[in-house]
């Protein structure tokens, strides 16, 4: 079953199964996948080892690669009946808030708010919502090299900064999904449930567990 959208866009923090979900639901709806290729950044390394001295520069190129890659697939979507993307272009500005200093924002705000005009709006955005345990064990299994560095402290806040700006989010039909209690890779049925879930209408910010 393939649900009555064009556009989904999966978003979480770090570690919490964005790409994953995004493959599912490709290969179950053959979707259009769109997704972020983090090791073309050639600052992100280097970010999660001096966060301070390259945030500006880390925030920028991810900027203009997921402005570019947005704007390439928006021709493309025209001979896919759905696609699935694993970033929301809006979701940019909580990293920026997080980790750039006053003055860098200021230049940070006037380039974003020129892409913002030609930005794709997804028809629904899914929120994998996780705690920071189960961020850390996730990132610890797949093991990418440039993740190493990443603190605790830093994925508590990124997943407090993604909590706010998705618990006030009303742009576009919202579905929270509890990523502690759902094993949509290795679990069929879980599987089975969202898939289900996600073709069923979303109006306004809804939430999913299974089970409940």
């Amino acid at each position: 079953m393939v649900p009555e959208l064009k556009s989904v866009a999966v978003e979480g923090v770090i570690g919490v199964g964005k790409t994953s979900l995004c493959n599912i639901l490709a290969q179950e709806w053959g979707a259009q996948l769109i997704l972020e290729e983090p090791h073309k950044n050639p600052f992100l390394e280097d970010f999660y080892r001096e966060p301070r001295h390259y945030a500006f520069q880390v925030q920028l190129n991810f900027l203009f690669a997921r402005y570019n890659q947005l704007l390439r697939h928006r021709q493309m979507s025209l001979f896919a009946e759905v696609s699935v993307c694993d970033y929301l272009f809006d979701k940019d500005k909580i990293f920026a808030y997080l980790n750039l200093d006053e003055r860098e924002l200021v230049l940070y705000e006037k380039i974003i708010e020129f892409m913002e005009r030609d930005a794709h709006r997804p028809d629904l955005v899914v929120y994998l919502q996780s705690n920071v345990d189960r961020l850390l064990r996730n990132i610890q299994v797949r093991n990418r090299s440039y993740e190493r560095e990443m603190s605790t402290e830093y994925i508590r806040q990124l997943n407090d900064a993604y909590n706010a700006f998705f618990l006030s989010y009303t742009r576009t039909p919202l579905l929270i999904v509890n990523a502690n209690e759902i094993d949509f890779v290795n679990n069929a049925a879980h599987r089975q449930a969202l898939l289900e879930r996600l073709c069923r209408p979303v109006s306004g910010t809804m939430y999913f567990n299974p089970g409940i």
